[in-house]
């Protein structure tokens, strides 16, 4: 069993408390870390009739950019293609609206008031 590097456990951190934000909203757990070819979607979550792909970005600092910023175009159609194999897979779900929102979190991971809910992020 290989030992998770602090990196990756401040990751899940940052996933897990993000979850928590959502779901406290009213959204519900679709999916965790759907892992495809084309890329990987952190959290797929229902909102009422809509199916949300979730984008959680954490940064220890902001001294060269913001969390947000870094889901960049290059970023988003990597996100825009794992959605729609995810669909594909899903097809009981391909006629449901979609969205893609983007968790961004700033400072101590274990602090609810670091998270930023940014809901359509962008579209495609």
């Amino acid at each position: 069993m290989t030992q998770l590097t602090d990196k990756q456990r401040t990751g899940n951190q940052a996933e897990r408390a993000s979850e928590r934000l959502l779901i406290s909203a009213g959204l519900r757990l679709l999916a965790r870390n759907y892992r495809c070819k084309q890329g990987e979607l952190d959290l797929v979550m229902r909102d009422a009739d809509t199916v949300v792909f979730v984008e959680v970005r954490y940064r220890r600092r902001n001294q060269w950019g913001d969390a947000v910023e870094t889901v960049d175009w290059r970023k988003q159609k990597r996100l825009i293609a794992a959605a729609h194999h995810y669909l594909l897979t899903h097809p009981h779900l391909v006629n449901q609206s979609c969205r893609f929102d983007v968790v961004a979190a700033t400072g101590d991971p274990a602090d609810p008031a670091s998270y930023r809910w940014i809901r359509e992020a962008f579209t495609c």
